[in-house]
């Protein structure tokens, strides 16, 4: 793994435990997504007038292989943000009716449902999971009971961002297929990080990022759709695709809302390339290498702090990323600032309900050094 630093473009002065928040793309990456922006500065109008079509069915094939999907289920966009925005302020909710989601959720996206909420007069409900959580089992039982009668969408994060937790998909979408609820799933961390088949989940819609833990350039994400859901998503951007459909990919989903106006497409096209490039250097054993990582470390400031863990350590509970809890007296935003001025390390501290967290990524840039450093500074810090 520690040759892998050398195919980053990140600092080598900086200690970089915080993929979470923005991902790190690798050089060959980088350097193919600039290929396509020089492609299209070279012939715009050919580029975007005439090959635009072929070139974007490519990538959403590749996309959509990965994820487990089909093709004309999965349209590009800039950031899972905005992609739950198309579906948030689609739907046609009704005074009364409710959004079940959890207070571990995305703060972006409690922000986008609290919006839609006040236009709508829905509630937005975000069901208290409290730690440490055991079981699987338990974590369905303790969500389903803030189901009732009104519920008509349940929003659950894949992995958390404020927790780095995974939380167990398949059995709660189950049940609300049965009831006739609709799933929506942030799956920003979960593709490069842990295995995907969309299709397979049966959720009827996920959204994810493809610039985090896969590693492609900024500015990539996704959503897909199930088939029979697609028509309920009104495009966010109202462009040539709408109507007689100008821009014409052969699929009404994929014409509403992937052609937005002139924008750069490169990191689309460019997503691809860094499926190949983790495939290519066997991208399961570093995963692998930095799970095992990521349970060492923790349970090495669990010793450090003697504080409790969040969740078991179990593969289904928490991947290459997991937060530890911190002494109630710490300061999260001094210590934040301590580790990075101080020891150069950037790994994010902060307060969740109260509960003060670090959150420790592990990529394939990433190596036992590292973790030995952020050990030694949290020993002199706290």
């Amino acid at each position: 793994m520690k040759s892998l630093r050398d195919l980053f473009l990140l600092d080598p002065e900086v200690i970089f435990l915080n993929h979470g928040s923005f991902g790190a793309t690798p050089l060959p990456v980088f350097e193919h997504y600039q290929t396509w922006q020089r492609e299209l500065e070279r012939q715009p109008v050919k580029f975007l007038g005439r090959d635009i079509n072929a070139h974007m069915a490519a990538a959403r094939q590749a996309l959509a292989s990965y994820l487990g999907a089909d093709a004309q289920d999965v349209v590009y966009f800039p950031n899972p943000t905005t992609a739950g925005n198309v579906i948030a302020r689609s739907l046609r909710l009704q005074p009364g009716d409710e959004i079940l989601s959890t207070d571990h959720a995305y703060g972006a996206m409690d922000r986008t449902w609290r919006f839609v909420c006040k236009k709508s007069e829905a509630r937005y409900i975000r069901r208290p999971i409290p730690l440490p959580l055991t079981i699987p089992e338990a974590f369905v039982d303790v969500f389903w009971q803030g189901v009732t009668p009104r519920t008509r969408v349940i929003f659950l994060d894949h992995l958390t961002s404020p927790t780095a937790l995974t939380f167990p998909l398949e059995p709660v979408i189950t049940r609300a297929r049965q009831a006739g609820i609709m799933t929506i799933i942030d799956g920003a961390h979960a593709p490069g990080q842990i295995p995907l088949n969309l299709t397979e989940l049966g959720a009827d819609f996920y959204i994810g990022a493809c610039h985090k833990w896969l590693c492609a350039p900024k500015g990539s994400a996704f959503l897909y759709a199930r088939r029979e859901r697609q028509p309920l998503l009104d495009p966010l951007v109202v462009s040539w695709g709408y109507e007689e459909a100008s821009y014409d990919s052969g699929h009404p989903f994929i014409n509403h809302h992937e052609w937005q106006g002139t924008r750069d497409m490169a990191a689309f096209l460019a997503t691809p390339f860094a499926i190949r490039f983790q495939a290519q250097h066997d991208w399961d054993t570093v995963r692998a290498r930095c799970r095992e990582l990521a349970a060492e470390t923790r349970a090495r400031i669990h010793a450090l702090t003697g504080l409790p863990y969040l969740c078991p350590d179990e593969p289904y509970w928490f991947a290459q990323f997991f937060t530890a809890r911190l002494p109630d007296r710490v300061d999260v935003d001094q210590l934040k600032t301590q580790l990075y001025d101080q020891y150069r390390i950037e790994v994010p501290a902060h307060r969740w309900n109260d509960i003060p967290l670090i959150r420790v990524s592990f990529q394939g840039y990433n190596t036992q050094e590292d973790a030995d450093a952020l050990l030694h500074a949290l020993e002199n810090l706290l």
